[in-house]
């Protein structure tokens, strides 16, 4: 038994020691591998290799630096105006609307020669319709007694034009002598102006009366021409041509655009913020960059707001002699806010745009060298631009000539 276990271990020592010798003489006849594989070829050879910061680097020559002046400055942090934008309308201002209508019975009858549409400017005293009276004893009477009492309205206008007119001068004394306010010299004028309006209306009325009484007692009947009360817009024809009309039946509407009014509709969220005795001003809702917006100031109208929308309307009057704005047309109104904030500024002239509608600034890195830096400009504010991404504080850019840099750089100069 003893024999056999020998024979047995020695055969698995004489194993092992086979198996050795075999792996040491193929670990040493082995093919080497490769230690390192060599590089592909690089696809495209650079003779001059340029950092990205170097593109955008502009080096003058002493002469190029004189002859484009450029001149300086430096980014600062100041306080600007806050303003909002909202969605206004533009509508026609209280008192400058006048309804004409019939002061008597009788036929419509278009002006012979003269054919007045709806949007045509016209002009005070302008024909626009003719009526034939369709008069009797009773309407007579009726005339007569409509005399009295339309002389009766043109001399209690008449008064209520001088008081307004008082009123309106004392409340300009007061503001001129800084005793009174803006608003109450807005309000003196929108009276005054309400007074003459009707108190004119009145006059015509009389006028037109005294003129048919004068003829039915001369026996005649003949048309009487409806003329237009102001200059104005023609806004709309109820009457028609051979119509019969009762007297006081609405005939034509003859709106005043010289000045307009514009209604913005101000969350009540914002109320608190937004500045009651401010100008606003006015823009399309597709202003084009260098448009000018109009001035508006603020005017007393009676309050409206809608529930559904949580909007309460300010009112603005605004200058339209050029007939810019149209009745009903949508434009952008900036309102201005209360307080101001403290943010990074630069001059508007410092700030240049590319063909993709990004804003550059060049700083100065060192005498006679600019790089063009990327900015993003949050809003301008007269020649004032605000950045909200770009430049540290105290950094020194190109106020007057980037345009001049950004052209010789990009290849585009004279």
């Amino acid at each position: 038994m003893g024999d056999l276990r020998g024979i047995i271990t020695g055969s698995a020592g004489t194993f092992i020691l086979c198996g050795a010798c075999a792996g040491g003489w193929w670990i040493a006849n082995a093919p080497q591998s490769e230690s390192k594989k060599e590089k592909p070829p690089a696809p495209a050879i650079v003779a001059k290799p340029v950092k990205e910061s170097d593109l955008l680097t502009v080096e003058l020559r002493p002469e190029a630096e004189q002859r484009l002046d450029l001149r300086v400055g430096v980014i600062e942090r100041k306080s600007l105006p806050r303003e909002r934008v909202y969605g206004s309308e533009v509508m026609v201002a209280t008192g400058r609307s006048v309804l004409v209508s019939a002061p008597l019975n009788g036929v419509l009858s278009a002006v012979p020669g003269e054919v007045t549409q709806p949007g045509e400017l016209v002009k005070r005293g302008q024909p626009i319709l003719s009526l034939r009276p369709l008069l009797t004893p009773d309407s007579h009477a009726t005339l007569s007694a409509s005399r009295v009492d339309a002389d009766g309205q043109v001399k209690n206008w008449l008064a209520q034009v001088e008081a307004t007119k008082i009123a309106r001068d004392r409340a300009r004394r007061l503001l001129r002598d800084e005793a009174g306010s803006r608003r109450q010299v807005d309000e003196a004028e929108a009276q005054h102006d309400l007074a003459v309006k009707t108190w004119e209306a009145a006059t015509a009325r009389m006028e037109l009366l005294t003129r048919v009484l004068g003829e039915v007692d001369k026996g005649t009947t003949a048309p009487l021409a409806i003329d237009s009360p102001r200059d104005g817009l023609l806004r709309n024809i109820i009457a028609f041509p051979e119509q019969t009309f009762p007297a006081g039946a609405p005939l034509f509407e003859i709106v005043s655009l010289d000045r307009v009014w514009v209604r913005v509709p101000v969350p009540v969220g914002d109320l608190a913020e937004v500045d009651p005795e401010s100008e606003a001003r006015v823009g399309r809702l597709t202003a084009r960059p260098g448009e000018t917006p109009s001035d508006a100031r603020p005017v007393i109208a009676p309050p409206t707001a809608n529930a559904l929308a949580a909007t309460v309307d300010r009112y603005f009057e605004m200058a339209n002699k050029d007939g810019r704005w149209v009745p009903g047309e949508r434009v952008a109104v900036s309102l201005r806010l209360t307080g101001d904030d403290k943010s990074l500024t630069v001059p508007w002239s410092a700030v240049v745009q590319d063909i993709h509608g990004g804003t550059w600034v060049y700083e100065r890195t060192k005498p006679r060298t600019f790089e063009r830096r990327r900015v993003l400009v949050r809003r301008v504010v007269s020649d004032t631009a605000e950045l909200s991404v770009g430049l540290a504080e105290g950094t020194v850019v190109v106020t007057a000539g980037a345009e001049e840099l950004f052209g010789a750089e990009t290849g585009f100069k004279k």
